[in-house]
């Protein structure tokens, strides 16, 4: 078996890998908001994220294809497997520590920062694609303002609308409805997180010559919609409790709200083929919305420690890339 093809596999299997990782890794973004407040229990909600992640992942290639052409150009990357490799092991590490620690750090933010590291440490900077990768910073950077924005004038215009309903009875009847908006927030989930392994495998084919096109073969997606899945049903209790529990007291019509914002400015960005961190959007869309219930009754130190694990998540993740592909590179 020539190195080209072994690469290939490990690069395959990384990127499945990284797709099953950040399924438990994330589940806490489609769910959380759901077993807090008990319109779903842990497993019911934990089975239903993972057939809609699946669901989500099948839909769009729109985000797989800016992962796969905007960073770099595949096709003239200087020793294009080993930097995806090594990009993939960076992500991979981080992910991981992030998740036994219990922070909601951003897997979007882990690959796309652990590409640019490794394309650094290969050729230079010139190997970074400015206008797609700054096009992809800003989208990172304003989709979780946007979520906190619309969350709070969300949550606001529902207090006016059932400013005179029976608490109970309201509650009850958006406990029912959560049902169906945590369903769309894993299905907005899988529309965006599952494309980010679909476009690192088709960088890897790309660089070694296995393809010449930017489409997402089929393969491709169905084997990362299903790792995505598996992922997903595995569950990230850790996490979950982070941001079910420990940003704010969550009750029904607050999950209602936090989902459908989050879902919304997710889904969004995957129709526009942007990527995005639903880690950073369904955090903003819970912060937003209890800013707008009552500003005290957000507890702002876990917000604090979220927000600083999001800006070092970059670099941090680019360093590993880095230190990953001189190793890999003596051994390739």
């Amino acid at each position: 078996m020539d190195t080209v093809l072994i690469i290939t596999v490990l690069v395959v299997i990384g990127a499945l890998a990284f797709d099953f990782i950040n399924g438990f890794h994330d589940t806490a973004n489609a769910i959380a908001t759901s077993v807090s407040t008990k319109a779903l229990t842990p497993r019911k909600a934990i089975i239903l994220a993972a057939v809609m992640n699946f669901v989500g992942a099948m839909t769009f290639t729109g985000v797989a294809k800016t992962i796969t052409k905007d960073i770099v150009d595949p096709f003239t990357l200087q020793n294009g497997s080993v930097v995806i490799l090594a990009a993939l092991i960076a992500a991979i590490a981080w992910n991981l520590i992030t998740w036994y620690y219990g922070i909601p750090s951003s897997s979007s933010h882990a690959i796309i920062g652990s590409i640019a590291g490794a394309a650094i440490a290969a050729a230079g900077f010139e190997a970074l694609h400015y206008s797609g990768f700054l096009k992809i910073i800003y989208g990172l950077l304003l989709s979780p303002v946007l979520a906190f924005a619309v969350g709070f004038v969300f949550y606001h215009l529902i207090k006016l609308v059932f400013k005179n309903a029976n608490l109970t009875k309201t509650n009850n009847g958006f406990r029912k409805v959560q049902v169906m908006t945590a369903a769309f927030q894993a299905y907005s989930h899988g529309t965006n997180d599952a494309q980010k392994a679909m476009g690192i495998i088709t960088m890897a084919l790309i660089a070694n010559g296995y393809t010449n096109s930017t489409d997402i073969q089929l393969w491709v997606q169905v084997s990362c919609a299903i790792a995505m899945g598996l992922g997903t049903s595995v569950g990230g209790w850790k996490i979950i409790k982070t941001v079910g529990g420990k940003i704010m007291k969550i009750r029904p019509v607050n999950g209602v709200s936090a989902d459908l914002t989050g879902a919304s400015v997710i889904l969004g960005a995957s129709v526009l083929g942007i990527p995005v961190s639903t880690t950073h959007v369904i955090t903003s869309s819970i912060l937003g919305v209890g800013a707008s219930h009552r500003l005290k009754g957000v507890k702002w130190g876990t917000a604090k420690t979220m927000i600083i694990t999001w800006f070092i998540t970059l670099p941090i993740s680019a360093t590993i890339a880095a230190l990953s592909y001189f190793v890999l590179n003596l051994i390739f």
